[in-house]
This record gives C-alpha cells, sequence and structure tokens, in this order.
C-alpha cells in the first residue's frame, strides 16, 4: 500500500476500500463481521479506521485463499477478541486438512497403480476370485450400502447380479472402480465428474486418462499450501502490529 503502518495515520473507508479493490460496503461489513476491530467514529458518526485496521485487512484477504472465507474469518475474529490459542488451533486443523487431501491424492494414485488390465481369471465353480457383497464392501470402505447403490445408478459401479439370489455381486475390478471412487469423492470430485473418468480408465487399465486431473489436483494442494504461507505471514504481521 505505500503507507507507514507505525505512524497515527487517520483512514476513511474508502482508503482501505481502494487499497484493496473492495467496495467501501464491504470495508464496512468486515468490521461488522469482526474480521476488523471496531472503528472509531467522528463526532457525525463516520467511521475512521487506522494502519491497524489495514493490516487486519490485508491478513484477511491473505488467509482466504489457503483456508477459505469462513475459516480466515472466524481466525481474525479470534485475533481481535484477544483468543490467539483459538486463532492458531483454526489454522492447525487448515493445515491438518490439507496434509489429509495430500494424503488422499496420494490414495488414489495407490488405487490406480493396482489397477490392472483384464477380467480376473475365473475359477472352477465359475465365481470370480475376490467377488464380495455390497455389505462387505460398505464395511471396508467405510460407508453406507445405499452410497454403493447410489454410485450404481451413476455409473460409477457396475456389479454383477447373481442369478440365483438376485445379490450384488462385485467382481475385483468392481472393488477398484469402488475404491477410487471413494478417493475421487473425498478429493472433492463430483459424481458427474468421476463416471467419465472411470470409464476412460475401465478402457485405457491404468493411470494415464486420469494424469491431467491428477495433475491439476496436485496443483490445486500445492497453491493451498502456498497461499497458506502467504497468510501466516500477513497475520504474524498483524499480531506483531497489535503488539
Amino acid at each position: 500500500m505505500g503507507r507507514n503502518f507505525q505512524n497515527g495515520e487517520r483512514l476513511r473507508p474508502v482508503d482501505l476500500a481502494r487499497a484493496h479493490g473492495l467496495s467501501t460496503q464491504a470495508v464496512r461489513n468486515y468490521e461488522e463481521a469482526g474480521i476488523l476491530p471496531a472503528a472509531d467514529r467522528t463526532a457525525h458518526g463516520y467511521r475512521t479506521y487506522t494502519p491497524l485496521h489495514a493490516r487486519a485487512l490485508g491478513a484477511f484477504l491473505a488467509l482466504v485463499p489457503g483456508h477459505g472465507h469462513r475459516t480466515a474469518a472466524s481466525i481474525m475474529r479470534a485475533v481481535n477478541e484477544g483468543q490467539s490459542d483459538e486463532a492458531f488451533r483454526l489454522l492447525d486443523e487448515s493445515h491438518a486438512q490439507l496434509l489429509e487431501d495430500r494424503r488422499t491424492l496420494e490414495a488414489v494414485e495407490s488405487a490406480l497403480r493396482d489397477l490392472e488390465p483384464g477380467a480376473a481369471p475365473e475359477s472352477a465353480a465359475g465365481a470370480v476370485k475376490g467377488d464380495t457383497f455390497i455389505g462387505p464392501l460398505a464395511r471396508r470402505l467405510g460407508i453406507r450400502p445405499a452410497t454403493l447403490r447410489k454410485w450404481e445408478r451413476a455409473g460409477l459401479v457396475r456389479p454383477r447380479r447373481d442369478p440365483v439370489t438376485g445379490y450384488r455381486v462385485y467382481a475385483e475390478a468392481d472393488v477398484r472402480d469402488a475404491r477410487l471412487a471413494h478417493q475421487l469423492r473425498r478429493g472433492g470430485y463430483l459424481l458427474e465428474q468421476i463416471a467419465p473418468l472411470l470409464t476412460r480408465v475401465r478402457t485405457a487399465g491404468g493411470l494415464e486418462p486420469l494424469e491431467a486431473a491428477l495433475s491439476d489436483w496436485r496443483a490445486r494442494l500445492s497453491g493451498r499450501g502456498r497461499a497458506m504461507l502467504t497468510g501466516a505471514a500477513e497475520l504474524d504481521a498483524y499480531l506483531r502490529a497489535r503488539g
């Protein structure tokens, strides 16, 4: 901003707004939400801000890309209410979630590496090695059977039906599809996004059809990590300014 944050300069809402490409109403909304400290008022009731408010606004806007609007707002409210430990806890939760998302990506890549082209061999009794039913598979994945039925309707899994009992029977390839669908759902992909990806994987029998999606996913995770660093630096500057 090119301003001296250590002086006693008084700022109008429009000064903060212009410096960050916001509307003056947005600045007022942020103050009312507790994201900025409460502003002083002139004798005529006009808000006046200080460089400390500018630091707070800069910290909030830097936190949003890495932590999301809701968490960034909660962090700033905690700091402004003198609850630094709560702010640090929220930061820790975001970092933990990023780590979990990275592990989910690694699990997806592992699931894809397990994919093998071709069908599993038939046993002498006519059953396929690795067959399972909806209940055991749901328990293995930690989901409800109703979720597997929903995935089936969406084309994510394609179990066959036992000709005698009518039960759904999941072969090894179906189990792999369900596992991959589960990991992609954890990664934030929608059912309508997963179905065509699985179709391509079934056809190709390997990782190549998903390489672009996985690369984009990895880039987004790295972007969040970098944004968290930027947000942390701005938040630290604000904490120092608050003394």
